[in-house]
């Protein structure tokens, strides 16, 4: 039977790791995410199970490395700078090949910032935040309700892979309370005793976890090996959300809250006449270039909305290749736009546009 709850995006999120196996959880508190911690800390115990408040960012992401690599469902969480103490650690799990969860509820930035809600991390979380050739699947939830439901993905995907997971979420979706419901889920039995480091039998040789490899071309067949698999993630793991693209002249892309806020500013716009549409991208990497290309030749312009001062515009002007305008519109700071912000911007590209 489905449960329902009302809940906290972030507490949502714990929950969902309880109920997806998480083994262990190593974190350190900052707002706006301070609760997953505290609801894991408070729950996981009655399950038999491990949670950390370690010293630093930087002790956490690494715990997070030692029970992913003793074959354990291990997750960490944070925000923002958080995030950014993790990131030697993150390029260290990616290449040994290592499967966990991490969890940025993003926070406005740069430095320490505000602890309102910002999409400034994305550069950070799609291009590779740390040292050397990596990539994670990066999932962005933008409701309670996957909060949750991406933990369950986002653990399934991290073991398909034998490579960390990525979720972008920001403060107004970690705090914000909805409905959620929490299917029925049973944990995949999947044989890690080929890689994990859980003791060596008689019946195989010793396991060995390591990023470093000295000889360089033993190097680059390691880093080959790899992009084998990120090329894996290009083909197989593009999600997405359309509305109302099929007659579309104009579109929005946004992700997240934007792309809450982007629904309420497409019925608006599309009431006084506008026939626009909204791509919301679900997988920030990889991203739905593809879809973007095919929608592009119908387009008169695209609007990438974004609470950051334009990052992601980067990927759409990739995917449509030059083939329709695309402009931005964003908000800094922790400030929200309103949908009737967003479709006045809108109206002012349409009219310089027509000359008008």
């Amino acid at each position: 039977m489905t449960e329902i709850k009302l809940m906290k995006g972030n507490e949502a999120l714990a929950e969902a790791a309880i109920q997806a196996g998480c083994d262990a959880y190593f974190g350190y508190p900052i707002t706006p995410q301070s609760e997953v911690l505290e609801y894991l800390a408070r729950e996981m115990p009655k399950h038999g199970r491990v949670v950390m408040q370690a010293e630093s960012e930087v002790a956490s992401i690494n715990m997070v490395y030692g029970a992913a690599g003793s074959g354990f469902r291990a997750m960490t969480s944070s925000s923002s700078p958080g995030i950014s103490l993790m990131q030697e650690g993150i390029s260290y799990i990616a290449g040994a090949e290592l499967p966990c969860l991490i969890v940025n509820v993003n926070r406005a930035g740069p430095g320490l910032g505000t602890i309102q809600p910002g999409q400034g991390d994305y550069f950070q979380s799609t291009k590779g935040g740390g040292h050397g050739d990596y990539r994670m699947i990066v999932l962005a939830p933008a409701s309670v309700q996957e909060m949750a439901d991406h933990v369950f993905l986002g653990f399934d995907l991290a073991d398909k892979y034998r490579n960390p997971v990525l979720m972008l979420s920001d403060g107004a979706i970690g705090q914000m309370m909805e409905k959620v419901a929490f299917k029925p889920y049973k944990k995949p039995d999947i044989d890690k005793s080929s890689w994990a480091t859980t003791g060596k039998p008689k019946t195989r040789d010793r396991n060995y976890i390591t990023s470093l490899h000295i000889q360089p071309e033993k190097m680059e067949l390691h880093n080959l090996k790899l992009e084998e698999k990120f090329n894996q993630m290009r083909e197989h793991e593009v999600r997405y959300e359309e509305y109302n693209t099929k007659e579309a002249e104009y579109l929005f892309v946004a992700y997240g809250l934007s792309a809450r806020i982007c629904q309420k500013a497409m019925d608006i716009a599309r009431g006084k006449g506008i026939k626009i549409g909204l791509l919301r991208p679900i997988t920030l990497f990889p991203y739905p270039y593809k879809r973007l290309a095919e929608l592009a030749p119908q387009l008169k312009m695209v609007l990438s909305v974004e609470l950051n001062s334009g990052q992601m515009i980067e990927d759409v002007r990739l995917g449509v290749n030059g083939k329709v305008p695309v402009e931005f519109f964003g908000r800094l700071g922790g400030m929200m736009p309103t949908p009737e912000s967003i479709v006045h911007h809108l109206e002012t590209l349409i009219m310089a546009r027509n000359g008008n």
